[in-house]
């Protein structure tokens, strides 16, 4: 395995500081033993969604550094990037010339027009009616030309992002470049973006069609792994699609954590916490937080239909009311299958509650990853939001190196550093997964190693937390300081 199993950073390029430089500065400065790997967030030029419209993957924004800030990050820390399979952006130049050009463009051939879908340049609204969309308007966008000629072109997401016909040569001439140049970064992993939104086929859903779907990845594949570079397929869905993924040899997504920890501490229950922890892969990266919001679509079936809305009551209750209150028009927060809120916030900002919760994500299998939101304890910036009317942006604060040498002294992220430190270095980790018989308003979970042994156990009532461990040192189990 390239990857070490330490705690990994989720983080934008500019999120902790100002600018790469001032990450890697942080990092070495603050979080050196408590982070082993880094998800640095996209780093090109963008045209929109904060990186994930890239231009091209050939450069880094000058906004945030060059090339050699990304190396000497990734010579540290287990670097993660991104490939956004999906798109690219609508001022890319493979875009930007179709758009000149139309069909005579040498990239014409890479997009999915609408003239290219149907002789009559047209598609039926059933067909596009079926289509798997986040957003509630239809896939395409409408391009106008310079002699006024229109054309519609396929774009799943933000209009901004133009989606790739993975089917053209030429897309695949293109992408394989940019793929092998991103392998011989120092990148330990690519995270394929969106990649089950790039499988298409008129009269379906569009998503995760198989099996292209695993054609498409076998190919994505075959180009990062001569440079010892794994791949980590994205996708927020029902939890069987990560089954499905991880049966095939990838690694995969704990999106369901989010909401089963939620509903395990809200409500004082394991019980359903337990039943996904003994079936869940093992070969995966967990999470609670990401740039993204609370998923709810990857814990259907996983929790009942009553126990997710109690748990969504629990969160308007708690810290994500404003999702309510941030919900008209104005505002860009039309993500109904995810609540916008930061992890601290969603435990109502109480310390004991956080910290069982990393407990819990820290000793689920799999690589856990925080994010920066998370690794400070934020809450929620309803300032930010009404700034820039995007309810996402409840959990993007950018914090400045002054705010960052105040967080870090605050009693709940000594308290999660403490922790992740404990995570990375404890080799009981390196072993086998228990879940233990407890009662169901407690939880308890054991790794071993050899003569390594940890053992969580959380009181779901009062938030009490646990941790007995082997010390090698004095050779005696000894109680790590939650």
């Amino acid at each position: 395995m390239t990857l070490k199993n330490e705690v990994q950073l989720i983080v934008y390029p500019d999120s902790l500081g100002n600018d790469l430089v001032e990450l890697h500065y942080v990092l070495r400065r603050y979080f050196d033993k408590a982070v082993g790997g880094v998800h640095l967030l996209p780093f090109y030029p963008s045209s929109a969604d904060r990186g994930f419209a890239p231009l091209t993957y050939d450069e880094v924004d000058p906004a945030f550094g060059t090339w050699r800030d990304i190396n000497l990050i990734g010579r540290e820390f287990d670097l993660i990037i991104d490939f956004m399979v999906n798109h690219i952006s609508r001022k890319s130049i493979y875009f930007h010339d179709y758009f000149e050009k139309g069909s005579d463009s040498e990239f014409a051939d890479m997009f999915l027009s609408f003239n290219k879908l149907s002789p009559t340049g047209e598609i039926n609204e059933a067909d596009l009616a079926k289509v798997y969309t986040r957003k509630p308007r239809p896939p395409y966008t409408i391009i106008q030309r310079a002699d006024g000629s229109k054309e519609k072109v396929w774009c799943t997401f933000d209009y901004e992002q133009i989606d790739l016909d993975w089917d053209s040569p030429k897309t695949r001439e293109v992408m394989r470049r940019h793929l092998i140049q991103l392998s011989r970064t120092p990148a330990k992993m690519i995270r394929m973006d969106a990649f089950a939104y790039s499988t298409f086929k008129l009269g379906t859903n569009c998503f995760f069609l198989e099996p292209q779907v695993w054609q498409l990845l076998q190919w994505l594949q075959d180009y990062v792994s001569p440079f010892n570079v794994e791949i980590l397929p994205e996708v927020h869905e029902h939890y069987s699609y990560h089954q499905k993924i991880s049966n095939k040899g990838y690694w995969t997504y704990d999106f369901s954590l989010p909401m089963l920890v939620l509903n395990t501490l809200y409500h004082h229950t394991s019980r359903t916490l337990k039943e996904w922890l003994a079936i869940c892969p093992r070969k995966q990266i967990t999470t609670l937080d990401t740039h993204d919001g609370i998923g709810v679509v990857d814990v259907q079936d996983l929790m009942t239909a009553e126990e997710i809305q109690r748990t969504l009551d629990g969160l308007d209750e708690k810290g994500a009311n404003t999702r309510k209150i941030f919900s008209g028009p104005e505002y860009q927060n039309l993500d109904l299958y995810q609540v916008n809120c930061t992890y601290y916030s969603s435990l109502q900002c109480n310390d004991d509650s956080y910290i069982a919760a990393r407990a819990i994500q820290f000793f689920s299998p799999g690589i856990p990853q925080v994010y920066y939101v998370g690794l400070l304890a934020g809450k929620n910036d309803i300032e930010l939001v009404k700034q820039t009317k995007n309810g996402r942006d409840i959990n993007r604060h950018n914090y400045t190196l002054d705010e960052i040498a105040v967080e870090v002294k605050r009693p709940v992220v000594r308290r999660l550093l403490r922790l992740m430190e404990f995570r990375n270095t404890c080799r009981a980790f390196e072993g086998q997964f228990t879940v233990e018989d407890a009662l169901d308003d407690h939880l308890k979970l054991t790794w071993t190693h050899g003569v390594h042994r940890a053992t969580l156990q959380i009181d779901l009532n009062s938030y009490e937390t646990r941790i007995a461990y082997f010390d090698e040192e004095k050779q005696a189990v000894v109680e790590l300081a939650v």
